[in-house]
């Protein structure tokens, strides 16, 4: 018997179940009626027994299936259930009135017999269903509670120790989540049929497909599937993604802890392929606490979370800068809101604008500098080259210089794997901020770290904003190439392992590199049809996916380390040092002050030269070829 099968004998039983019951108490009626009257020699009036208890069964079948009350669950009653179960009643009177009357000379005390079969059946239908409730919840009075308005069906899938807290907390009175729980669904059920605080266990996750299939024809609406502690692991839910998609249900997730178990819909860095890390932030504190910070370009996706983090530390004094006037008044309005007893300081300003940055920096006098203004659209700075050089080589060198000259402790640069083997303006010219910043570092005596991650979910410019419109326009999504593949990991992991390599570096004069153990890259096709399954689309069918080819500048896969970089461990779990060349010679400086100069003078094609003989990684035929293009 297949599920659907199941349930249409379910839904056949329920029925079959209330019209016998409206038969039987017909039947009691009339015999009731026919002993209660003082002269017993009257003979049991066979004829009006049939015709009434007939009729009255009719009726009844009418009311249950115009009603839908075949499709209640009785286990999952409430008060909204049992009212419409009380109109149902009414519904079979009005249509068991009329037959009454035109059978009344036929029938022997038609309106007691009717008074009384419509008391029998009622005591019928809602003692069966308080028996099922009270088989399932031990508490049968629960089908005269009000449920959750509009409450939301759902399905946990997850194992029994998660279970238990989600369904305590929405069985509290303080529970303020308007869903009802239909079934659970194990990773792997061998006892189906159990249940758990009174909410059946329905099936394993080889089953969900025909489970879901059963709660829409039971129900009449798809429920969630809402995921929960084992399941939460990223191979499990692309799996369920698969499902769900097809049958157009909505996947969400509840929180690791039971103080934070709402359900959220799933998100793409849900599903990176990687352990989430647990960060210690005692060391970060130790920085953070009492001291006075400085973060550029702190109002942009990485910038503005890095912000947060810092304020949430208590700073003796927070100074962000940013060059976008809405992103500036964006992110001051957020900290004055959340942290009003934190100094802060926001200032507009171009980070290649030496003047304006020394008098910030000799203003604020930050104990730590963390900078993160940049430019990293890699096709917009093969066509801009010059932009590029400036921002993120002259404006990363005026930042350190600037941090030494205020007298700061800590200097936190910001870089990326695409500074690994660079095929870009954009990772050739984070490249050489590296090397400038380590010789700044060098020459000072300040301590530093820089961070090297991948690609950050959700980030302004990054794929998966474009993805989310594209799917919300109907498609089709498009994607650079079917091999593609990118590292990924979330803004939120991203600034928080930024903090904590400023923590580690502790050695003054020297500037650590570190970059975190990011698992495994995402091939960016599957990135796509992970994001079209996440709405509820499946990919190619609903929504295409069309491929671009790879743009100006990017690889088909990025690095984090070079081969002659050796990593060693640290002390936080999946974050390593990366042990690197010596800093450059005064040559190599007088060459970064002609490439700047060459970049202000706008001369791309010169400026894109010089930044091949600077950084060999990109090499003088990838600097030749975009050369003869900007020339």
């Amino acid at each position: 018997m297949t599920p659907r099968d199941a349930a249409r004998r379910a839904i056949a039983l329920t029925l079959t179940f209330d019209i016998a019951m409206a038969g039987v108490a017909m039947t009691a009626a009339n015999l009731d009626t026919y002993f209660s009257q003082e002269s017993t020699t009257i003979p049991f009036n066979l004829q009006g027994w049939l015709l009434s208890t007939a009729a009255f069964m009719l009726a009844a079948a009418a009311a249950l299936v115009l009603g839908g009350i075949h499709r209640q669950v009785w286990r999952h009653m409430g008060a909204p259930d049992a009212w419409r179960l009380v109109q149902i009643i009414a519904l079979t009177v009005l249509f068991y009135l009329p037959v009454m009357v035109s059978l009344n000379g036929a029938l022997t005390s038609p309106v007691p017999t009717l008074l009384l079969g419509i008391g029998f059946w009622t005591i019928a239908l809602f003692g069966g269903r308080m028996i099922a409730r009270w088989r399932s919840t031990q508490r049968p009075m629960q089908i005269f509670q009000q449920l959750p308005k509009d409450g939301q069906p759902i399905l946990l899938l997850g194992n029994q120790d998660s279970w238990i807290d989600v369904l305590r907390r929405l069985e509290g009175r303080d529970s303020d989540q308007a869903v009802r729980v239909l079934g659970l669904v194990e990773m792997d059920a061998h006892e189906p049929g159990r249940a758990v605080r009174g909410v059946p266990i329905l099936g394993s996750l080889k089953e969900l497909s025909d489970i879901i299939e059963i709660m829409v024809l039971r129900y009449g609406e798809t429920p969630w599937v809402a995921l929960t502690g084992t399941a939460r692991a990223p191979a499990v839910m692309l799996q369920v993604l698969e499902v769900t998609s097809r049958h157009g249900a909505e996947i969400m997730a509840l929180g690791h802890d039971a103080a934070a178990q709402v359900l959220e819909p799933l998100r793409p860095a849900d599903l990176l392929a990687r352990p989430e890390r647990h960060l210690d932030m005692q060391p970060v504190r130790s920085i953070l606490t009492g001291a006075r910070v400085l973060v550029t370009g702190g109002g942009g996706s990485i910038g503005s979370e890095l912000v947060r983090q810092v304020a949430r530390e208590t700073p003796a004094e927070l100074t962000v800068i940013d060059f976008s006037e809405y992103n500036l008044y964006q992110i001051e309005m957020e900290l004055k809101r959340h942290w009003p007893k934190l100094k802060i300081n926001c200032h507009l300003g171009d980070i290649r604008d030496e003047a304006r940055m020394l008098d910030i920096f000799m203003t604020a006098r930050p104990d730590t500098v963390i900078h993160a203004a940049a430019l990293k659209h890699v096709p917009l700075m093969e066509r801009h080259a010059c932009e590029a050089i400036l921002t993120n080589v002259a404006g990363a060198r005026i930042a350190a210089q600037s941090a030494v000259a205020a007298g700061a402790q800590r200097f936190v640069f910001i870089s990326t794997d695409k500074a690994v083997d660079p095929d870009n303006v954009m990772g050739a010219t984070k490249r050489l901020a590296e090397l400038c910043i380590a010789r700044i570092l060098a020459d000072s005596g300040m301590a530093g770290a820089m961070v090297r991650f991948g690609n950050v979910l959700g980030s302004s410019g990054s794929v998966v904003p474009l993805f989310e419109r594209q799917i919300a326009q109907g498609g089709p999504v498009t994607i650079t190439d079917p091999d593609a593949t990118r590292f990924f990991m979330t803004i939120e992991e991203a600034s928080a392992l930024v903090l904590q390599a400023a923590a580690l570096q502790e050695k003054t004069g020297e500037a650590g590199l570190y970059v975190l153990d990011m698992g495994d890259p995402i091939p960016i096709r599957q990135l796509a049809e992970t994001m079209i399954r996440l709405k509820g689309k499946v990919p190619y069918v609903d929504i295409a996916i069309e491929t671009m080819g790879l743009r100006e500048g990017e690889k088909l896969h990025e690095e984090l380390t070079y081969p002659h970089e050796a990593l060693l461990p640290t002390r936080i779990s999946g974050v390593h040092q990366v042990c690197y060349e010596a800093t450059p010679n005064e040559l190599f400086n007088k060459q970064v002050l002609q490439l700047i100069e060459t970049a202000r003078t706008h001369q791309p094609a010169e400026a894109v030269r010089l930044l091949g003989v600077l950084v060999p990684e990109y090499g003088s035929e990838r600097a030749e070829l975009l050369y003869r293009k900007l020339a």
